[in-house]
C-alpha cells in the first residue's frame, strides 16, 4: 500500500519533470521566433535600403521617402521585439518598456503614413478633403493622446527601475 510521502514524492517528480520539459519547449519557442524575427528584419533593412536609392534617384520623392522611413520604422519595430525576445530568453521574464517601445514606434509610423495621405487627399474636392480633414484630425489626436501616455509610461518604468536599482 502507498504512504501519504510516495504520493507526494511521486507527485513532485512529475512536476518536475513537467517543468523542464515546458521550459525547453519555451526556450525552442523563443530561439526559432528569434530566428525568424532576425530574417524578415534583415528582408526589412534590404527593402528599406532599395527603397532609400529609388527615393535617391527620384531626386527626393515625397511618397518614395515616406515610405523608406516607413520601411526602416518598421525593422526599428521588429528590432524592438527581437531585443524583448531576448531578454525574455536570458531571464525568464516579460519587460513591458520594450512593448511600450514598439508601440511608441508604430505610433509614430502611423502618424508619418496619415500625414502622407492627407497631403494627397487635399488635391481633392472641398467637400471631399473636408470630411477626410476631420477623420485625420481625429485620428491624429488620439494617436497624440496614445504617444504622450506611452512616453510618459515608460519614463515612470524607468524611474521605478532606477529607484528599484537603488534600494537593492
Amino acid at each position: 500500500m502507498r504512504t501519504y510521502e510516495s504520493g507526494d514524492r511521486e507527485a513532485s517528480r512529475i512536476s518536475m519533470i513537467a517543468t523542464r520539459s515546458f521550459h525547453k519547449i519555451e526556450l525552442v519557442a523563443y530561439f526559432v521566433l528569434g530566428l525568424l524575427l532576425a530574417l524578415t528584419a534583415l528582408v526589412g533593412i534590404v527593402t528599406a535600403a532599395q527603397s532609400l536609392f529609388e527615393t535617391i534617384l527620384h531626386k527626393g520623392d515625397l511618397d518614395l521617402l515616406v515610405t523608406t522611413i516607413d520601411r526602416l520604422l518598421f525593422v526599428l519595430m521588429l528590432v524592438e521585439i527581437l531585443h524583448t525576445v531576448r531578454v525574455s530568453f536570458l531571464s525568464g521574464t516579460l519587460v513591458c518598456e520594450p512593448f511600450l517601445i514598439v508601440g511608441l514606434i508604430a505610433s509614430v509610423r502611423r502618424v508619418l503614413v496619415i500625414t502622407l495621405e492627407s497631403t494627397q487627399a487635399s488635391q481633392k474636392g472641398a467637400q471631399e478633403a473636408g470630411e477626410i480633414l476631420h477623420a485625420t484630425m481625429l485620428e491624429l489626436g488620439i494617436l497624440g493622446g496614445m504617444i504622450l501616455i506611452m512616453v510618459i509610461s515608460i519614463v515612470l518604468l524607468r524611474r521605478a527601475h532606477e529607484a528599484h536599482a537603488e534600494h537593492v
